[in-house]
């Protein structure tokens, strides 16, 4: 097996740059869902059912797609056609989703209408991601990986920031932000249809600049593991014998997306209560809360950027992942008490703390538990689970627990607060040794 050649900055900025406009869809579909189903009329308590479907779309979709785009040799290459498949579904969808309060339908109809956009939506949007991943894995070589994992970081936090400020910009050049009860105002439907543009040039930049090995110019570059070796574990026998750092990193995992679940849900509702003081999603005030969500979104993304970098310095790594997540907590916990937009700031720069932990330190704990066992790809498989099952449950959960609370959404956000700190809590169980 030959290593792998080293490649150009602009050879590594090529694989990942569509990169940045998947994450664009993604951004307006984390910071808008809530909004629109809200908007054509969803009862507060059955907002979170909405959210079922994302996570639940990912734990499915991404095994499969990488399954099938292992066994796949095109001319076009094994992973691109999947990653452009999965972009032009998408773009497809982001023209629709948005409109689904403006085709004269009735209010059932145009949340099952929605309903399956979203459904579509997500799936297209996993299936575009997945093959980025893969690609680093396939064609880099170990010395320049993490240069490649940069990039493609830089890239999601970008695209991430300008997906969050869409609604906010095009309201601030004069689109309408109002529109009649249970129709989507146009500056989120243009703010779909925009990033739907963006995210089709970006990947076919990506498809054009990039050319995937042939199965001979693979096989030089890479050892091919026997299928029937892959096939000795099933995953209930692989979930036996994983190391406890897994299942201890697990539930601290359990505690943070479920708290990071409640913000998707009920941040819009939260805002436009505490600081625009209305619950009528047709008012001027509502859809105003709307735009602020996603600038507020931008900052937790700047706050976790920041504090990324400040990660690192932490001798103890247990330390600076309990420490991080009760900065969250606290944030969280800030939300309802915060009546001025530009103050409410400060706290999601704080949950952005927590975001950073939670996206660096799980798999830093779990890969490195995970040294010396075999079917370490099947392993991370099975780790995106604690990601993906708690947001599932969070989000079936997360009616029964809005009324338990009052009804009032903003006490969800001290919910999540509480959740980040049972998070931090639980760090206590990780052990060093496997």
């Amino acid at each position: 097996m030959k290593p792998k050649p080293n490649q150009s900055f602009w050879s590594l900025w090529n694989l990942s740059f569509g990169f940045f406009g998947v994450q664009i869809a993604y951004a307006l579909q984390s910071a808008n869902i809530s909004r629109i189903f809200a908007t054509l009329g969803a009862d507060p308590h059955n907002l979170s059912y909405f959210w079922i479907l994302p996570p639940l779309m990912g734990i499915l979709v991404q095994p499969i797609i990488g399954t099938l785009s292992d066994r796949t040799w095109t001319r076009f290459g094994r992973r691109i056609p999947y990653l452009f498949i999965g972009a032009a579904v998408a773009v497809a969808v982001m023209c629709l989703l948005p409109n689904a309060g403006s085709f004269g339908m009735a209010v059932s109809t145009a949340m099952v209408f929605g309903l399956i956009s979203l459904m579509f939506l997500d799936t297209s949007i996993n299936m575009a991601m997945q093959p980025f991943k893969m690609l680093v894995g396939d064609m880099v070589n170990e010395k320049q990986k993490s240069l490649a994992y940069s990039i493609q970081s830089f890239l999601c936090n970008s695209g991430s920031v300008v997906g969050y400020l869409f609604p906010y910009i095009f309201t601030a050049v004069g689109i309408a932000n109002e529109a009649p009860k249970g129709v989507i105002p146009d500056s989120v439907i243009y703010s779909f249809y925009i990033g739907a543009a963006i995210l089709i040039l970006c990947v076919l930049y990506t498809t054009c600049k990039v050319k995937e090995w042939n199965p001979e110019e693979y096989a030089e570059y890479n050892e091919a593991k026997p299928v029937e070796e892959e096939q000795k574990a099933s995953w209930i026998e692989l979930l036996k014998h994983a190391p406890s750092m897994f299942w201890k990193v697990g539930l601290v995992q359990f505690f943070c997306w479920a708290a990071f679940m409640y913000m998707w849900t009920y941040t819009n509702g939260t805002i436009a209560d505490t600081v625009w003081h209305t619950t009528d999603t047709a008012s001027k005030g509502y859809q105003a809360a709307g735009n602020w969500v996603g600038v507020l979104f931008c900052w937790q993304a700047v706050g976790s950027v920041l504090w990324a970098m400040a990660l690192p310095k932490f001798k103890n790594a247990k330390l600076a992942y309990a420490l991080s997540l009760v900065i969250g907590g606290i944030g969280f916990a800030m939300v309802p008490f915060v009546g001025d937009k530009d103050l409410l700031v400060v706290p999601f720069m704080l949950i952005g703390c927590a975001w950073a932990a939670m996206l660096a330190m799980p798999f830093t704990f779990v890969t490195n538990a995970l040294e010396g066992y075999g079917h370490k790809g099947a392993y991370l498989g099975l780790f995106n689970g604690t990601i993906c099952i708690p947001q599932i449950i969070a989000a079936v959960a997360g009616g029964a627990i809005l009324s338990l609370v009052g009804s009032v959404q903003s006490n969800m956000m001290i919910v999540a607060g509480v959740l980040l700190v049972l998070g931090a809590l639980s760090v206590a169980l990780i052990k060093d040794n496997k």
